[in-house]
């Protein structure tokens, strides 16, 4: 089941964008469960990481879209922003907050299914296959999803995650192999990086989950191309 947020302060559009979402949700025998939020700080307001996609309104008063998004991606770094404006110049940065599109109102609903499509698609290949890991205390096991990144350190394995870290014997070859189709990317031949964390790339520095790696001269090419087609959507 798609879990589906909306932020808009306006009830009518509101109400517009649910009656979308069924007609969608009808017509590609899709599930959701849509909540709905007449404002940013709504939304904000205990917010936990449970939401595939959300649908964010620009122009809202105390807390626009954008500041919300801001908020929103200090906790949660999975869930596909997309945001709905009168004037397309608003949603230039979206880019910050790692938003996949935009709607402008008035929202049509052709495009509304094809940007939805567009979405879905890009919350699937985020939500990854679990794993499990054989290490020395028992089994632990893991999302692809929550793991930030993966580095090895005299041929032991270290898994940087949001459960913190876990160790193991391993090879890199291995871990690559099982991760790559979940987004995951090598920035040096040590260290495999999952590319929805990257925050920044500054020269030969990749900033994931709030953590600097180094990127090798070796991989650079292939890194960058990769985190490329990443935040351009492509699968």
């Amino acid at each position: 089941m798609l879990r589906i947020a909306i932020a808009e302060d306006e009830a009518e559009s509101r109400a517009q964008l649910t009656e979308f979402l069924q007609q969608y949700e009808e017509a590609y025998s899709v599930e959701m469960e849509v909540s709905c939020f007449p404002s940013g700080v709504d939304l904000v307001q205990d917010y936990r990481p449970e939401y595939d996609i959300i649908l964010l309104d620009i122009a809202m008063p105390d807390m626009d879209g954008m500041e919300t998004a801001r908020h929103i991606r200090q906790v949660d770094e999975q869930a596909v922003l997309v945001f709905i404006t009168q004037m397309a110049q608003y949603a230039i940065n979206g880019y910050e907050v790692d938003a996949l599109d935009f709607l402008l109102k008035p929202v049509n609903y052709d495009v509304f299914a094809m940007k939805l499509t567009k979405a879905i698609r890009r919350a699937e290949s985020r939500e990854g296959k679990r794993i499990v890991l054989t290490l020395a205390s028992g089994v632990q096991v893991l999302q692809t999803r929550d793991i930030y990144y993966v580095e090895i350190q005299n041929h032991i394995l270290h898994y940087h995650t949001n459960q913190g870290e876990f160790a193991l014997r391993g090879t890199m070859q291995k871990a690559e192999q099982e991760l790559a189709p979940y987004h995951f990317s090598r920035c040096s031949n040590w260290c495999l990086v999952n590319l929805a964390y990257v925050s920044q790339v500054d020269k030969n520095v990749v900033t994931v989950a709030g953590t600097p790696l180094d990127i090798s001269r070796r991989n650079r090419t292939a890194f960058m191309a990769a985190l490329t087609r990443y935040m351009g959507g492509s699968t």
